[in-house]
């Protein structure tokens, strides 16, 4: 698979890199500049928002397909990225951790039992991410199908960690995912590219990666 890869010099892209070294890196975008030794087949970013316009325009030089891990983007950037999936297979994830996606599943069939319990959500990032709350723990809201509290932290060097924490009179229920290394979300990535690469033009979460392109709610 010949992919493109926007933020090469990141701690993210140096992590791509590591993941995909049996695939070829033919393109690369970054604040110098842009590298180009081919067609990539996938673009892949984990960038900044402000990257998003640049590589939209080389996923539609290319007519490739996109896996986009890029956080703290706005609704018109995602209307955007939605309407590249009319002619390109894209696969967007605020989070391209297994387990995490695993998490979503759990809460949107069981978060109804807790109903009538109070429920509140911590995130734990490194110091140097910008946006609060995480996109995962707006995904983990959004799942959970309620309101809850979200308390952001910004400490260390925190790959990612969130829990959702339930109680009542009595009791306290809690949930926790933690990302000991970056290389999970590499590897997620990774996993999406190469469906992304064989996949038709449309908008896929990594549940759907998971779950074998299957849509769900």
């Amino acid at each position: 698979m010949r992919y493109g890869l926007v933020g090469v010099s990141g701690r993210m892209g140096a992590e791509i890199r590591k993941a995909f070294a049996s695939h070829e890196l033919c393109y690369t975008l970054d604040i110098g500049g842009e590298t180009c030794e081919g067609t990539p087949e996938v673009m892949v970013d984990f960038s900044l928002p402000s990257a998003l316009g640049a590589t939209l325009d080389a996923v539609r030089r290319f007519s490739c397909a996109l896996v986009l891990g890029t956080t703290g983007i706005t609704g018109e950037q995602m209307d955007e990225v939605r309407y590249a999936a009319r002619t390109s297979a894209v696969v967007q994830s605020f989070n391209f951790a297994a387990g995490v996606t695993l998490f979503k599943m759990i809460l949107r069939e069981f978060g109804p039992l807790f109903a009538d319990w109070d429920a509140e959500m911590s995130e734990i990032h490194h110091n140097r991410k910008k946006d609060a709350p995480s996109g995962t723990a707006i995904l983990l809201r959004e799942a959970l199908g309620r309101d809850c509290p979200i308390h952001s932290l910004r400490m260390g060097g925190v790959p990612g960690d969130h829990t959702v924490s339930f109680a009542n009179e009595g009791e306290v229920f809690t949930l926790t995912h933690r990302a000991i290394s970056r290389s999970v979300f590499a590897l997620g990535a990774l996993r999406a590219a190469e469906f992304a690469a064989g996949a038709k033009p449309g908008f896929y979460s990594f549940e759907e990666v998971l779950t074998c392109g299957r849509k769900t709610s």
